[in-house]
């Protein structure tokens, strides 16, 4: 029954009825209101599971990306995304200290044998290698087994008191993994990695995979890129923009810097240029 037949139903009723079924809707209007006015709000935070709010960095915030080496906070930007299990909570306390947002990568869609927690995963999931020495594709259909893997590694990223995770290698249907993935498998996985942050308190990035973008944008809370210049894909990662989220954008090559600079400042885009290694040295737009 809606708002309107409550309050016309209690015309019929005594005096002090009606004024408390009429000050239940006033209460629900005002409630209504505000809802409406914070999705219209690029800046509001994201409500996600268990009603908890969540980080949403908003197109032009600035970002540095460090993967090796001791982490370099002296740069003035608003976020920082570092290694979460080569950092300790200190790295993320230093972080917060000088006003920015701490970002927590994990790869999601690979096994690393170096990891502390690679002995969690049995032999039945890792596939072919995905390119780089000691790590090979998940086999992501298999969820009931990484959903509490990966679980446990979100624990670890919000004990630390990160404020967002960014699950890498999440777009395996796309590559040759050695197991038959599909679009529909990736989604499904890619939307239990934005649950299981979101039920910790923490926004979530979805990792390149361009081509689920559409999909996945009411899922995610930013999306982390990876060349799309020089692929030339930006603009399907627009849809971020549209709907008030950042897309951070790493580029390994400073060719045509001036010509992709003045790109991403038309697409909304915060792009920085990064050593492959993605150590400390960070190169901006002017």
């Amino acid at each position: 029954m809606g708002i309107l037949g409550m309050v016309g139903r209690s015309k019929a009723r005594t005096a002090g009825w009606g004024v408390c079924l009429t000050l239940l809707g006033s209460l629900l209007v005002s409630a209504l209101l505000v809802s409406l006015a914070s999705v219209g709000d690029a800046s509001a935070p994201v409500h996600a599971q268990g009603a908890q709010q969540v980080w949403r960095p908003q197109p032009g915030t600035s970002w540095q990306w460090q993967l090796t080496g001791k982490v370099d906070t002296s740069f003035a930007v608003d976020a920082y995304e570092i290694d979460g299990f080569d950092n300790a909570a200190a790295v993320v306390d230093r972080i917060h200290g000088g006003g920015a947002k701490a970002i927590c990568y994990i790869s999601a869609g690979s096994w690393e044998r170096w990891r502390p927690d690679a002995g969690a995963f049995p032999d039945s999931v890792k596939g072919r290698s995905n390119g780089w020495p000691g790590e090979k594709w998940l086999d992501i259909r298999r969820r009931e087994v990484l959903g509490p893997i990966m679980a446990r590694r979100l624990d670890m990223c919000a004990a630390k008191g990160f404020d967002a995770v960014e699950p890498d290698n999440v777009d395996g249907y796309a590559n040759n993994t050695g197991f038959p993935l599909t679009a529909r498998d990736q989604l499904a996985y890619n939307r239990m990695l934005a649950r299981l942050a979101h039920e910790r308190g923490m926004s979530v990035a979805l990792k390149n995979d361009a081509e689920q973008v559409e999909a996945l944008v009411p899922d995610f809370d930013f999306a982390v890129v990876e060349e799309c210049f020089r692929y030339r894909e930006c603009k399907k990662y627009s849809p971020f923009v549209s709907a008030g989220k950042a897309v951070f954008v790493a580029e390994y090559s400073t060719t045509n810097k001036e010509a992709r600079c003045a790109s991403a400042r038309r697409l909304r885009f915060a792009l920085i240029f990064k050593n492959r290694n993605l150590d400390a040295w960070r190169g901006a737009c002017p």
